[in-house]
């Protein structure tokens, strides 16, 4: 049976389509009564499960088409990040952010808004100047930045058609120093420290009051930032202690094109520590230290179930499923142990902790947050449901997830 890549998720579909061309995929989904888009599986949820059927662009052409005058560059959606930003280098530009993970599809990032770090920066579905997508009757959408439907099109959770091309803005290439720290105390000013460079990550276990690394991400004409309290590794470090650093991108400093150094994890290997379960809370950044202490007081319950947390800032914007809508966000981050039965409850005990800050969740990861309360907290989830009705008037995109978090038809 078809799993996803944390093996914690098995696709109920009656079949997996595979069309080879355009002309394929517009003829698979207007024939179809209720389909998904599938990518890499990195979900963490029931987000691209269905019981109907998928459709999957892996045997579609791929293209990768540059704009340099705008400068942007178009590229084939199914297309992992790692598969072209090379590319954009040797042309001399740069995305400006990235995953920790490279390994990711464009499509699926920007769908559920997944991001990097960087109070400067905001998440990848903010590149996005245009898309498009085959719709429940087989034709093509064509959306741009400015149209009235945009910022409503760029996160849409897979429910308004199979996007099958992406657009990103793109800025001057660049190079990155990474460094890693240790020892940050809790109580320290950690939003001082997450402005402090063009990338901050912090990572803890909560085992006590220290974060355990901070992962600085610098340009490399920018001042070295050295947090206060802390002491730099003196190697290579893994988030997770005891984990190969190989799979790691370069630090100590060396300096590094903007793709080698961005994401965490390195594109020829194994990304993290094998089996898990994934969960991402975003708050606004004026509540984070408050959400931190919430948390930090429950560190009991989650230490003995965690393998590591991380803590990053992502930039405010406008996409209307966004986490990040209209508020500077800190999110935390947990990446748990493969054992469910253990893990839930504390999921839901850290989603109580976090509900007096109105987290929002990461769309492909797990979260226990009832369908009302997280109708209000995206001001603009009525206005998405509006605009995948006329896109889907039959609901073939939509499945149950989707369906839990919209009105019901």
């Amino acid at each position: 049976m078809e799993k996803n890549w944390a093996g914690n998720v098995t696709y109920r579909a009656t079949e997996i389509h595979h069309p080879a061309t355009l002309a394929d995929l517009r003829s698979t989904i207007a024939k179809s009564r209720q389909i998904r888009a599938l990518g890499t599986r990195h979900s963490f949820n029931e987000l691209a499960n269905t019981g109907g059927e998928l459709v999957s662009l892996a045997r579609m052409p791929k293209f990768v088409e540059f704009d340099t005058g705008a400068p942007s560059v178009k590229v084939s959606a199914d297309l992992r990040y790692s598969q072209f930003v090379e590319d954009l280098d040797k042309k001399g530009f740069a995305l400006p952010n990235l995953a920790s993970l490279p390994h990711i599809s464009v499509a699926g990032a920007i769908a559920t808004a997944t991001h990097g770090s960087g109070s400067g920066n905001g998440s990848l579905s903010t590149s996005v100047a245009g898309l498009e997508i085959v719709t429940a009757d087989g034709s093509s959408v064509t959306l741009n930045r400015g149209d009235d439907d945009f910022d409503g099109a760029v996160v849409n959770l897979g429910a308004l058609g199979v996007v099958t091309s992406v657009t990103l803005d793109l800025v001057p290439a660049f190079e990155i120093r990474q460094y890693v720290h240790e020892g940050l105390p809790l109580a320290a000013d950690i939003l001082g420290v997450l402005d402090g460079a063009y990338s901050v990550s912090l990572f803890t276990d909560w085992s006590g009051d220290t974060i355990n690394q901070v992962w600085v991400k610098q340009r490399t004409q920018d001042p070295e930032f050295i947090p206060d309290g802390t002491t730099p590794a003196d190697g290579p470090r893994h988030p997770i202690p005891g984990m190969a650093t190989e799979n790691c991108t370069q630090q100590l400093g060396v300096p590094g094109r903007f793709f080698e150094r961005l994401p965490h994890f390195r594109p020829e290997f194994t990304p993290s520590a094998g089996e898990e379960l994934q969960t991402e809370f975003m708050v606004a950044r004026n509540d984070a230290v408050a959400a931190l202490q919430a948390i930090n007081e429950i560190r009991e319950h989650i230490h003995p179930v965690l393998q590591i947390s991380e803590i990053r800032a992502i930039k405010a914007d406008q996409l209307w499923l966004s986490p990040y809508y209209q508020r500077d966000t800190v999110s935390i981050h947990f990446t748990w142990i493969a054992d469910g039965t253990v893990v839930m409850p504390v999921i839901s005990m850290v989603s109580e902790r976090l509900a007096e800050f109105d987290a929002r969740p990461h769309w492909a990861k797990i979260f226990d947050i009832a369908p009302e309360v997280l109708q209000s907290r995206y001001e603009r989830l009525q206005d998405f449901d509006d605009l995948a009705r006329r896109l889907d008037p039959a609901g073939k995109f939509r499945n149950e997830f989707v369906a839990e978090i919209l009105s019901p038809r």
